[in-house]
């Protein structure tokens, strides 16, 4: 790699671009060999990034591939953190992840006069209703 090329450690770039929630888990996602760099599985969190590569790797069971436009000064807001990278996913793809498209969960419905729910009864249907 270029020396005088501007580079990023990978689990900073991913926890400043709010992809992961902290430095750790981003270093284990990298860790693990969940992510390639140009088409390369990367398996060390201090391997560097720049712009223009291009990053692959499945994030709540969606596969994500960003194009990295620009290396990040600090861990911003989300307004920042979206200036950082460009997905390339497919329109279609992008369009299946809004909540908009998926049918609202009908609420856990009780018969009137059956009195308050036991604690059983309280978590099933917490289960029912947080089924995703």
């Amino acid at each position: 790699m270029n020396q005088s090329a501007p580079a990023q450690r990978i689990d900073k770039w991913l926890w400043s671009a709010r992809f992961i929630k902290s430095r750790s888990r981003a270093a284990a996602l990298v860790s693990r060999g969940r992510i390639r760099r140009n088409g390369e599985r990367i398996s060390k969190p201090g391997q560097k990034i720049k712009p223009d590569d291009i990053l692959t790797f499945v994030l709540n069971k969606q596969v994500r591939v960003i194009q990295i436009l620009q290396l990040a000064s600090r861990r911003g807001p989300y307004s920042e953190a979206v200036l950082l990278y460009d997905d390339l996913a497919p329109p279609e793809q992008k369009k299946a992840e809004t909540a908009e498209d998926r049918p609202p969960l009908a609420p856990a419905r009780r018969e009137p006069g059956s009195g308050r729910p036991t604690k059983k009864q309280r978590r099933e249907l917490q289960i029912f209703s947080n089924r995703d």
